[in-house]
């Protein structure tokens, strides 16, 4: 398992550029909302300890996973976003539905990548059972929603560095 012993939450603040003057956008998914809110709240805190207003993060919400993908397009489309996260969680069930949101969450998040310039970041959690995504958003392996702040802060540098 990639996360045995390692907590999702640790980076080192001093490899993170300056964010201060970006605007991110975070669309969070209501199903499963004990755990999307959790990592939604990671998020935030990452992005505030890394100097980015408050009034510089727009939150969204939208019924479940598999409306990430349209929540992002219109998030970009319409609010000037340095970068975007996508905030998830789909639990293995006793059908294929499972297989088919997560594939197709993946798929969708991936084209945005491809189609649009801003970039979309994937923290959809994918797990097996419930304790898992809680060990997930702020349980025993850390936030899962810090790392995705930390991505959108280094990717949203890149897409400044590279403009």
């Amino acid at each position: 398992m990639a996360t045995v012993n390692k907590n999702l939450s640790d980076y080192d603040k001093n490899t993170i550029p300056n964010a201060k003057d970006f605007r991110f956008g975070i669309v969070v998914s209501e199903w499963n909302d004990n755990i999307t809110g959790a990592l939604c709240n990671g998020a935030i805190e990452a992005l505030l300890e890394n100097s980015v207003d408050e009034s510089n993060i727009i939150r969204w919400h939208v019924p479940g996973s598999f409306e990430l993908i349209y929540g992002s397009k219109r998030m970009i489309e319409t609010q000037k976003v340095d970068a975007v996260i996508a905030i998830g969680s789909v639990i293995q069930g006793e059908t294929k539905h499972f297989d088919f949101v997560c594939e197709g969450v993946a798929q969708g998040i991936k084209d945005l990548n491809i189609q649009t310039d801003i970039p979309v970041i994937f923290c959809v959690l994918t797990d097996n059972t419930l304790q898992q995504a809680i060990d997930r958003s702020g349980g025993v392996h850390g936030n899962k929603g810090t790392e995705a702040a930390v991505a959108a802060i280094k990717m949203a540098y890149l897409r400044q560095q590279t403009a």
